[in-house]
């Protein structure tokens, strides 16, 4: 099973961006990205440190929601 999570892009720097989530930093390649025009701010969905598509903040927060409550489900089960 592969997964990808949204993250907020805070810099970039080439085809280097530093992302933000949930506390957590990356540096995150563009390099799949290179057709798509990337600004401060935009969030993406980052696979094994790629980005491999840009989202929009709705469904960015939509997508955290479900994982959100995934894992509280697990905690719950566990």
């Amino acid at each position: 099973m592969c997964l990808a999570v949204p993250m907020q892009v805070k810099s970039i720097n080439g085809f280097i961006a530093h992302c933000y989530a949930k506390g957590i930093t990356r540096d995150v390649s563009l390099f799949l990205l290179q057709d798509e025009i990337i600004e401060i701010g935009d969030y993406l969905l980052i696979h094994v440190g790629y980005a491999i598509q840009k989202i929009s903040t709705d469904e960015a927060l939509s997508t955290w929601e479900l994982l959100d409550q995934l894992l509280a489900e697990e905690s719950f089960n566990a």
